[in-house]
């Protein structure tokens, strides 16, 4: 059918930050329950790589979570703006995406699961924001715009793949492209292989700083996209630890830049939607941002890089 066809196909999606700012504040609190769900059940990974959401062809998905002898996922669909619970034995629920409160949002969720059978107990209110109400008093976030929604999702679809594309390149340890609820960015993570020093208390909100040391226990160099940070959302790239002069590296493409505050390399998402290659700029971001930690770091990248078309040649 000629309306669920995708308007933006093989175009950058445009939409500003402060025209969905109450819907994407809504609709990050949902997400957090879900990946409260997920944090509940999936077997721990490091790096709290197992509370993660991930994109898919109609929105964003926990993947398969083991529960008893069978399993459960839960979807974020934002095509047919509707939330999908599913079960491994063919029970499944669903409830409308549309404007409501989060505190509704949370009961109809929580009650679909239990008319699934999957008993279920998170932390009931947010992390890494302030103030953070409980999920279940939270009458003040209830706004879900599914145009926007959508358009958020076909940024993340475009950010997946570029960042999927980018970590074919790296044959060390390195995170899946995912989506933490927490700061409800999408990223990817490469790793050197050395242990980290321990992480200093960074002061995010209703955050434990054990949480923190355990993301940031192995060096690392990570890249991911989120809807702030400009008119657009924003790419950013960061190292921990920092190596010094990291600063001061040039990177490309030009509109990027270091952002002494936060310590991250920004890149407008506006400036790679603009550009006459955006999918070329990105990449050049990425690249140049992590090239610039690996020498400055000195790892061993002859080691961990490989060409990411050395599979096609069989």
């Amino acid at each position: 059918m000629a309306e669920q066809r995708t308007p933006w196909a093989g175009a950058w999606p445009r939409l500003r930050v402060a025209d969905w700012a109450e819907a994407r504040d809504t609709l990050h609190m949902w997400t957090q329950i879900v990946g409260k769900i997920r944090l509940a059940h999936a077997p721990p990974a490091n790096h709290w790589w197992h509370v993660t959401l991930y994109v898919t062809p109609r929105g964003l998905s926990t993947s398969a979570i083991p529960y008893r002898t069978g399993a459960f996922d839960i979807e974020f669909d934002f095509i047919d703006h509707r939330l999908r619970v599913r079960v491994s034995n063919g029970s499944h629920r669903e409830l409308a995406l549309e404007s409501k409160p989060v505190s509704q949002f949370y009961a109809e969720v929580m009650d679909a699961l239990g008319d699934l059978g999957i008993r279920t107990r998170i932390h009931p209110r947010p992390n890494e924001v302030d103030p953070a109400i409980p999920f279940a008093e939270d009458h003040r976030h209830a706004t879900y715009d599914p145009h926007a929604a959508r358009l958020f999702w076909g940024q993340l679809t475009r950010a997946d793949r570029a960042f999927e594309e980018f970590r074919s390149e790296f044959v060390g340890k390195a995170s899946p492209v995912h989506f933490f609820w927490g700061s409800m960015d999408l990223a990817t993570t490469r790793f050197s292989g050395r242990p980290a020093p321990p992480h200093p208390p960074d002061g995010l909100p209703n955050l434990p700083d054990w949480v923190t040391e355990e993301a940031y226990s192995v060096e690392l160099s990570s890249c991911g996209f989120w809807p702030g940070g400009g008119e657009e959302g924003a790419f950013y790239a960061y190292a921990y630890p920092e190596p010094a002069g990291l600063a001061d590296q040039p990177i490309r493409p030009a509109a990027a830049s270091y952002q002494r505050e936060s310590g991250e390399f920004v890149l407008p998402y506006e400036a790679v939607a603009t550009a006459p290659d955006p999918d070329r700029a990105l990449s050049e971001f990425l690249h140049t941002t992590y090239a610039a930690t690996a020498e400055l770091a000195h790892w061993d990248r002859a080691a961990l890089e490989a060409d990411p078309h050395r599979l096609e040649h069989h």
